[in-house]
């Protein structure tokens, strides 16, 4: 079953796809230090460089599905809180159009939880309001990534839908009871990670396992605000695209209390405290390590991790999707890609 993959990424959509029995055709992304990565770790899928915005829909080949999660920053609490005013807020009509122009049998897009906050109410309806008047049966739901084997604790929003000709209404998987922790995923790990190189370069073939390497420099008063330690029995914190703002090794005790917004490193326990590395989060993520990420400076690998839908909670997704098509019994009259 071939589909299409807009704001790709590194690929963690992508791989968690093709897992469940699917095939990313074509591709998209804009992000040039993105290119290198997707192109080597998905060498059977067309990668198309230019921005969407001037890519025309004729120029997208057919398939079965559409994926993509269109650019977050601009929802994000940590952004500058504008939503759909943000010019990369306006990208998610981009994905509404091809959706539109290609009329996939499904789509599924994901989005990070702060494009639900009150502000952004009229935004997500008007968003949900296109993909409805699209074609398309529309299910919504806010999924925890920890409640479907991913190690750590990650909030997102996603979008799915079948064309309305199919009469099929996507009902969400259940979460799983049994849960993934950072001992199931990064204990082996532990012994061998390298400090980045000055600046934060990378260390390249010096590591021992690909991108192992963890990036340096000092911690800013808002990431000592928070304790930024979960220990070894617990999910990870949400894995970020900062590098900077990466989670702290369970190896280290949790931070201490000093007053509101204040915590310190527990005294003589300093040396211990360093930031995932980019391997570990990778992990955490769910990305297999032959997945490898390509980069010069850290705060690259950083930023493709981090933004990553993990495999793990894209493949749990397509899986059901995929069970869903095959079950179906298409009318003649339905168009189809495969």
């Amino acid at each position: 079953m071939n589909i299409i993959s807009l704001f790709s990424g590194a690929g963690g959509l992508d791989l968690g796809f093709e897992k469940a029995g699917f095939k990313t055709i074509w591709a998209n992304e804009y992000d040039k230090e993105i290119w290198e990565t997707f192109e080597k770790n998905f060498p059977h899928t067309k990668l198309d460089r230019r921005s969407i915005v001037n890519i025309p829909s004729s120029e997208i080949p057919e398939a079965i599905g559409l994926i993509g999660g269109p650019p977050c920053q601009s929802w994000s609490e940590a952004g500058s809180l504008r939503g759909i005013d943000d010019h990369r807020g306006q990208l998610f009509f981009e994905f509404i159009r091809v959706l539109r122009d290609k009329k996939p049998l499904f789509f599924l897009a994901e989005n990070v939880s702060g494009m639900l906050a009150g502000r952004h109410n009229n935004a997500l309806e008007n968003i949900k309001n296109h993909f409805i008047e699209s074609g398309y049966n529309l299910s919504f739901k806010l999924l925890n990534a920890h409640d479907y084997k991913v190690p750590q604790d990650r909030k997102r929003v996603f979008f799915i839908g079948f064309r309305k000709d199919l009469g099929i209404k996507f009902e969400f998987p259940k979460s799983f009871s049994a849960k993934r922790y950072l001992q199931d995923v990064i204990w082996d790990l532990k012994d061998t990670a390298l400090p980045a190189k000055e600046k934060n370069y990378t260390n390249g073939s010096l590591c021992h396992i690909d991108n192992h390497e963890y990036m340096t420099g000092g911690f800013s008063t808002i990431f000592m605000s928070r304790n930024r330690v979960r220990s070894w029995d617990e999910p990870s914190f949400t894995i970020q695209a900062g590098g900077r703002h990466a989670p702290l090794h369970p190896q280290a005790p949790k931070m201490e209390f000093v007053e509101q917004n204040k915590r310190v490193f527990v005294r003589g326990s300093e040396h211990l405290y360093r930031r995932l590395s980019i391997r570990e989060c990778a992990r955490i993520q769910t990305f297999p390590d032959e997945h490898k990420f390509y980069y010069s400076n850290m705060t690259a690998g950083y930023k493709m991790v981090g933004n990553a839908v993990p495999p793990y909670l894209g493949y749990y997704l397509a899986r059901q999707i995929h069970k869903i098509l095959a079950e179906i019994k298409l009318d003649k009259n339905v168009k189809i890609a495969s």
